[in-house]
């Protein structure tokens, strides 16, 4: 009895190992099945966005979608522009909805596309759309205004941008004194100077100094703008300020966010203008030469509250 006794003992001391790894299998299948479903649904959100993308112009689509008889979608905006051609097989495209798409769409909750830049949203599909065109962590464009940059990105990305591939001058402090100068004074239209970036108050400005055209008066403008939303800006003021001779002119605003393109300040008129004529009266009156110096200063304002 007390030999069987043992050899049962034994087995059943054995038998613990054997447990414990089948437990430890189970638990890495549970995880390899919890990633692989993971993957599953970032794969399925991909698929089911490109699903509803329009084929020609990249874009998610709204409704009314159509498609050719072989099937190929494209968008009401891409549909006018094609001529009743498909752009995918060329066959005639005829006024074919595709219905399924539709209620497809309807059905669907998703995240906003702007998820890897920090938004986590989750929404119905055209409640989505809609989101999108204003959600804060959309991509802004590029702010300089030389030339017509496609880059966007966040903020972080368009400093090295502006830094990398602009050339652009960076300084760090809320005042600065800058001199402009050109060498033939008479040449006024749609002249841009290399903007510069100011990092102070923990974020970016950029100043700008254009010249153009106002009606038939040529004129220089210097303005500036917060690389940021609207709500964030309105908390800064900044002052310019351009003279000689015992004379000045000077600006006071509240900067734009450069949500606000760099021609839509400009043709708002929101900063310092200053008639060429006076311009050239600043730099000695002679004409040849424009000279001017421009003093600034941007400062936050303190709640009242």
């Amino acid at each position: 009895m007390a030999l069987g006794g043992g050899a049962s003992c034994k087995e059943l001391v054995e038998s613990w190992p054997n447990i414990t790894r089948f437990d430890t299998t189970k638990t890495l299948l549970e995880k390899s099945i919890t990633c692989t479903g993971e993957k599953f649904q970032k794969s399925s959100v991909h698929g089911v966005h490109k699903l509803l993308e329009c084929p020609v112009c990249k874009k998610s689509m709204h409704p009314p979608f159509y498609q050719c008889p072989n099937g190929h979608t494209l968008c009401t905006n891409c549909k006018i522009g094609a001529q009743n051609c498909c752009p995918t097989c060329q066959v005639e495209l005829g006024n074919i909805r595709c219905l399924a798409l539709e209620k497809v769409a309807e059905s669907l909750e998703l995240p906003c596309r702007h998820q890897n830049l920090g938004c986590h949203k989750i929404l119905a599909y055209y409640r989505k759309l809609k989101h999108e065109r204003h959600c804060k962590f959309r991509p802004y464009n590029c702010p300089y205004a030389g030339s017509e940059c496609s880059i966007k990105g966040d903020i972080p990305t368009l400093i090295l941008h502006l830094k990398e591939d602009h050339k652009v001058d960076m300084h760090t402090g809320c005042t600065f004194n800058h001199r402009y100068v050109k060498s033939n004074a008479q040449e006024v239209e749609n002249a841009i100077w290399m903007l510069t970036v100011f990092d102070c108050f923990g974020g970016q400005f950029v100043l700008h100094f254009e010249a153009f055209l106002l009606g038939m008066t040529p004129v220089y403008m210097a303005f500036l703008r917060f690389m940021g939303e609207d709500n964030e800006a309105e908390v800064f003021n900044y002052s310019l300020e351009v003279g000689g001779f015992g004379r000045k002119l000077t600006w006071q605003g509240v900067p734009r966010s450069i949500r606000d393109s760099h021609r839509k300040v400009r043709d708002c008129q929101d900063g310092l203008i200053i008639p060429r004529s006076l311009a050239i009266f600043f730099s000695g009156g002679n004409g040849k030469e424009l000279t001017l110096k421009v003093i600034g200063r941007i400062w936050k304002e303190h709640s009242t509250s």
